[in-house]
């Protein structure tokens, strides 16, 4: 009798084994792909800024400038929050060719390469080995020389702000709801550009972007008798993507950059009468209000300071 109450209890057991050693195999069946991973969507060129439209408006220089980039950093120092990895940066690495492509889409400047000058210059002295290892017949082998920049851009990202405003906003009516919330983050461009010939410092700009979030959550909640309950929850996202926001941050500093050589005379239009084209002009009045505000906030700050002196 005891042997048979032992058997009794072991066959569940043995059962229940049996099914999960079962069920996992049949789970990791699943998890591995029968067929290679297809691609869903093809690529296609990153989609314009407002700006990269302003940057082909340009009206046409009297001559090109030719500028050099030799990089354009992260000086930030920011890495994203957790959960994501603490190696992870928050803007992108590679800000100095979204210079060069702006620079080079404004029709009014030259790039020349100088990011990887090092490796230019490896495929020069290669070249220049070959010669002299020619067939007598083949033509001989000539390297000009590189082009001199006259105008040194530099800058970098100088600031991101995350969080710096977030809020929301709910309601529910019946059992039916829905909420909202919204978050922004904000990045900072400075550009300058520099004469070689003497170091001074020729425009300087600062561009800020703000970088907007929201989320839009929907729900119902309610009993549809005295004994089912109907629960539905829905949601959607939208982030600006942050690469996009620093393309736009550069390229409008490209183009204040532009307006202010136009204004100072370090670079000449090829028709003086485009000076009152109104993308020209939008961007002095932008820079002319900018000026305004400036002296606006130092006076008021020093009536403050007069004004707490004077009390004292």
């Amino acid at each position: 009798m005891k042997s048979n109450n032992k058997n009794s209890a072991l066959y569940p057991r043995i059962a229940k084994i049996s099914m999960a050693m079962i069920t996992c195999g049949l789970l990791g069946a699943c998890a591995v792909p029968s067929t290679p991973v297809q691609v869903a969507t093809a690529a296609k060129l990153t989609p314009p800024t407002p700006s990269s439209h302003d940057l082909r408006k340009l009206p046409p220089p009297k001559g090109k400038v030719v500028v050099a980039v030799y990089g354009f950093r992260d000086q930030t120092g920011q890495y994203k929050p957790q959960p994501d990895s603490s190696f992870s940066t928050s803007v992108t690495q590679g800000a100095a060719s979204m210079l060069v492509r702006a620079l080079k889409e404004s029709g009014w400047f030259t790039p020349v390469e100088r990011e990887s000058l090092q490796e230019l210059l490896t495929e020069r002295r290669i070249v220049r080995a070959l010669d002299g290892s020619q067939d007598k017949d083949a033509p001989e082998i000539k390297i000009p020389a590189l082009v001199p920049a006259s105008i040194l851009i530099d800058g970098g990202i100088i600031s991101y702000e995350s969080n710096v405003r977030t809020g929301g906003l709910g309601a529910r009516f019946l059992g039916v709801g829905l909420s909202t919330q919204y978050r922004m983050d904000q990045v900072t461009i400075g550009l300058r550009s520099v004469d070689i010939r003497t170091g001074q410092v020729l425009q300087t700009v600062s561009t800020t972007k703000t970088i907007f979030s929201y989320e839009v959550r929907p729900s119902v909640y309610k009993f549809v008798n005295f004994k089912d309950l109907l629960e539905i929850e829905g949601g959607v996202t939208s982030n600006e993507p942050a690469q996009l926001c620093v393309k736009e941050a550069i390229e409008a500093a490209v183009l204040h950059l532009t307006v202010q050589g136009l204004k100072d005379k370090n670079w000449v239009l090829q028709n003086e009468s485009d000076w009152n084209l109104p993308i020209i002009q939008n961007y002095l009045k932008e820079e002319t209000s900018y000026a305004s505000s400036a002296l606006e906030i130092a006076a008021n700050t020093n009536e403050t300071a007069t004004a707490v002196a004077v009390s004292n």
